[in-house]
């Protein structure tokens, strides 16, 4: 089954298909912007063009595009954050079984997916099999495509024995084999390694517009997929829910427990209470920065939001400027939680640092 077609993006397609047929796409590209927003879905119609062989491209109806849309094109290599393998040197077999089981049920269910757990990462040995990959000739078409969604997730190496895979990869980055077009996906750039933004041309991915969510909401099984989520039936309160991000609203039901956490964060930011500061923050734990406290700090972020808009509706011009301070001091979070930060300390001083920029006057 294809998966939903893209919406929106229009301009930022347009571009890229320009420089796509004048031979000016840089071989390895950032697409960052918010969460949700569809980025992902935006590199895979890329690497559709990039493959397809029709006159109009991306032609829909070609046998690259074809196998394209159904996620199982030879020369698409799609990898994304996946839980940890047991074994714990899982052979280059293991890892692409897995990465393509994992492909397959979201074709399953039209490219509709909620995202990946905090726990589940790009793994060292998943880098491993992306160089291996970006050295095999195309089995089917002209050219192959590498789209890594998420690659803020992309596990540093930990161990000396880990490094060669690591550098192979910044090579890969930096000078991609000749038939080989490299697509990363981040909402949290700053949390890239600096060696692998240096090595990509990054372009941002603006939330999509109302006309262009509509349709997307309009689309059957969009609206059966969210329909079994129990989200709100009407598609003008779907679209207030997403606010341009179609991936906000499949995070919902999965999320619903990150975001009761977010909730409990900024009720005690605004109480300004230092003495439940400190209990909230001892109460994150001390097991790693990874795990569902990066989910909290995603819905933090989407609570902010909901904030500032319900401000600006009622004209509220300081507390929707605070609420837009506030997010930008969670995205600094969200940096020190991609590494090996205790969450404790994250936690308080995210919490005192709210508090600041939200207190009333």
């Amino acid at each position: 089954m294809p998966i939903v077609p893209l919406h929106g993006h229009d301009a930022l397609r347009a571009r890229l298909a320009e420089a796509r047929d004048r031979g000016a796409l840089p071989q390895s590209l950032l697409l960052h912007g918010e969460s949700g927003v569809g980025k992902q879905r935006l590199a895979l119609w890329l690497a559709q063009s990039i493959l397809c062989e029709g006159d109009t491209r991306p032609c829909a109806s070609c046998r690259q595009c074809r196998y394209s849309l159904e996620l199982s094109h030879p020369d698409l290599i799609w990898a994304f954050p996946r839980p940890k393998l047991k074994d714990s040197d899982p052979s280059l077999d293991d890892i692409k079984f897995d990465l393509g089981q994992a492909a397959q049920d979201r074709a399953k269910a039209g490219g509709l997916y909620p995202p990946p757990p905090g726990s589940d990462g790009i793994f060292v040995a998943t880098t491993r099999l992306l160089v291996q990959m970006a050295s095999v000739t195309p089995a089917m078409a002209r050219r192959k495509v590498i789209v890594v969604g998420e690659a803020d997730r992309m596990a540093p190496p930990l161990e000396n024995a880990e490094a060669p895979a690591a550098n192979a990869f910044l090579k890969l980055l930096e000078e991609p084999p000749a038939d080989t077009n490299i697509i990363l996906t981040s909402s949290a750039p700053g949390a890239l390694l600096p060696t692998i933004r240096s090595r990509v041309v990054a372009i941002r991915v603006a939330p999509l517009g109302e006309d262009a969510m509509r349709a997307w909401l309009e689309e059957p099984l969009v609206k059966e997929t969210l329909d079994k989520a129990h989200l709100p039936g009407r598609i003008d309160e779907r679209l207030r829910l997403a606010g341009g991000a179609p991936g906000r609203l499949l995070a919902s039901q999965q999320s619903s427990a990150a975001a009761n956490a977010a909730r409990r964060l900024l009720e005690v930011a605004l109480s300004g209470d230092r003495a439940r500061l400190l209990r909230v923050s001892l109460a994150q734990g001390s097991s790693g920065a990874r795990g569902a406290f990066t989910d909290i700090l995603d819905a933090l972020t989407v609570e902010l939001h909901e904030r500032s808009r319900t401000a600006v509706e009622s004209a509220d011009e300081r507390t929707a400027r605070n609420a837009a301070r506030a997010v930008s001091v969670v995205e600094e979070s969200k940096v020190l939680a991609a590494g090996n930060v205790s969450p404790q300390l994250i936690t308080a001083s995210l919490l005192r640092d709210l508090s600041r920029v939200l207190a009333p006057p």
